[in-house]
């Protein structure tokens, strides 16, 4: 499932960012883990949405 509703990210058990690109240009994760986890990764741009 592809969310962008950053309470949704946040509340899920589980988080894959794919990062930029994806889709078409193919992507590529770049962080994963629970919401902590993902919120304290140096390289993702959604971690500074998360409030980390």
């Amino acid at each position: 499932m592809v969310e962008h509703d950053m309470q949704v990210v946040i509340s899920s058990d589980w988080i894959i960012d794919i990062g930029l690109g994806a889709g078409d240009e193919g992507g590529k994760i770049v962080a994963q883990g629970s919401s902590e986890q993902v919120a304290q990764s140096e390289i993702n741009r959604t971690a500074r949405f998360m409030g980390s």
